[in-house]
């Protein structure tokens, strides 16, 4: 038999004592797995990966690095080829069964495989009863060179800057912890501290190959196929499975020089960072606002990032000039290290137990002129328990850089800020208390002008709030997914066109 014919018929559907029982095909009549032929079931397609129905495959696939909405799937695809995501789409359109595609990412040298995970936070890549594909199936790094690299979907931006170093070319924009999928970044926006030289991540791409939801695979480029290529880039995972990416690479610089500035008084923080923001001082820039020391209040720190040649240095006077922090640190180190700096605080999270602990983040965009009002507002809600052992990042950035139609931002303003709780509360946390909360500071977001990142846990979103949150763009994304997805069955977990 052939491995493309073993692979069909080899569909774990019992694993109790290693009895391993054959699946032929999908009862239409009952909508489950058949393990006989008849007049109602659909024989699989031949593949050259694996289907896992059961078992501990299906377990890590129920959840996400959330842990707030639990679904377990009917089956998980691990493709041996991009031909195999192509024919179970069109199986699954066939016999409308929902599909979504799950990173699992996570650091997979340190961790193995238990350490894999969707990093969406609330059930976003979760297929909802349907078949989820794994993206670790499809990870190569396939080639560097001068400018670009052509990565498969689930390679993970570690891998890539890895690959990128020892060619000396890296990727313009990293999110701040680089085991993140290739393919699920650019489903969502990607965004870092790069973002007011670069764009998001989306803004680099330069080519993508894409499953549509009708099981055909199609290359799509800002000049071929541009109407499928802006409907997935940032687009939710709505038209198609990415699964091959040719992105922009710029030339390395070796050295770091991180300048922390503390405030604490927030309109100073604000004009600062604009400040910065306007004379381009940096190559990288983001803040996050954290407890004084004595735990009664905010502080704002602002994280600067010059880079510099090595053997050369930075005229720290000059980037600092003008500008009113009441503390400063500058540390200089390699590139790499400041590129991989969340590494060591992850590996803190998951052994003090918080990384596998429900995490309700929130991700908004504001316009500037509604900025303070809502850091402000958000001050006085949230406690050090709301924020546990994690983040809030809030800082500039220029909305003239992100040209991805649907990393959808703020209207008119040319500069907005980017507010984002990444919390991890402690054991005992109330998530319920912390969703509602979620909710109402996305409803403030919203009245005073913002946008949500599709990231973030906001319960009870309707269909009528995503035609808000398109806006004007709200038919463009309609209709893609009536041509892309006329079935409707890819990544039903985002919501979007719930009914």
């Amino acid at each position: 038999m052939s491995r493309s014919g073993l692979s069909r018929r080899a569909l774990l559907a019992g694993a109790g004592a290693g009895a391993v029982t054959a699946v032929v095909g999908w009862n239409t009549s009952t909508a489950a797995w058949a393990t006989e032929s008849g007049a109602d079931v659909a024989e699989l397609p031949s593949l050259d990966g694996t289907v896992t129905l059961q078992g501990d495959g299906l377990e890590r696939f129920s959840s996400d690095f959330g842990h707030l909405v639990t679904a377990r799937p009917r089956a998980v695809l691990r493709p041996g080829s991009v031909r195999d995501v192509q024919r179970l789409v069109a199986f699954a359109r066939r016999h409308r069964i929902p599909v979504a595609v799950n990173g699992q990412s996570g650091d997979l040298a340190q961790l193995g495989a238990a350490g894999l995970e969707s990093h969406s936070s609330y059930g976003q890549a979760n297929p909802r009863g349907g078949i989820a594909i794994d993206a670790r199936g499809l990870s190569r790094v396939v080639s560097v060179r001068p400018g670009r690299a052509v990565v498969e979907a689930g390679a993970t931006w570690a891998q890539v800057t890895e690959a990128g170093l020892a060619a000396g070319w890296v990727p313009p924009v990293l999110t701040d912890y680089l085991h993140l999928s290739v393919g699920g970044t650019l489903s969502v926006g990607g965004i870092g501290g790069a973002v007011q030289r670069y764009g998001m991540q989306v803004d680099n791409v330069l080519e993508l190959d894409v499953v549509t939801g009708t099981g055909e695979l199609v290359t799509a480029s800002p000049t071929r196929n541009r109407e499928l290529f802006e409907a997935v880039l940032a687009g939710g995972g709505q038209v198609g499975v990415i699964v091959r990416v040719t992105l922009a690479l710029v030339k390395v610089r070796e050295r770091a020089h991180v300048f922390s500035l503390y405030y604490d008084d927030l309109d100073a923080y604000l004009a600062d960072q604009e400040k910065v923001l306007a004379g381009r001082r940096f190559d990288l820039q983001v803040g996050d606002v954290v407890r004084s020391a004595d735990g009664s209040r905010w502080r704002y720190k602002a994280e600067l990032v010059a880079f510099a040649d090595a053997g050369r240095t930075v005229d720290r006077t000059a980037l600092l000039a003008g500008l009113v922090p009441v503390e400063t640190e500058v540390v200089e180190q390699s590139w790499r290290e400041y590129a991989f700096r969340v590494d060591g605080f992850a590996g803190y999270l998951r052994a003090a137990g918080f990384w596998s602990l429900p995490k309700p983040w929130l991700s908004v965009f504001l316009p500037a002129s509604s900025a303070r009002a809502f850091m402000a507002r958000a001050a006085e809600v949230l406690t050090a328990a709301d924020l546990g052992a994690g983040l809030l990042l809030f800082y500039p950035y220029l909305r003239s850089k992100v040209k991805a139609p649907l990393a959808v931002l703020p209207g008119q303003q040319e500069v907005g800020w980017h507010f984002d709780l990444l919390a991890f509360p402690g054991p005992g946390s109330d998530s319920a208390a912390m969703l509602e909360r979620n909710r109402r500071l996305y409803d403030l977001a919203v009245e005073l002008g913002g946008k949500r990142y599709l990231i973030g846990a906001v319960p009870g979103m309707t269909r009528e709030d995503w035609r808000r949150h398109y806006g004007g763009q709200w038919e463009k994304v309609a209709r893609a997914k009536r041509r892309f997805d006329p079935a409707g069955i890819l990544t039903p977990g985002q919501g979007i066109h719930a009914s």
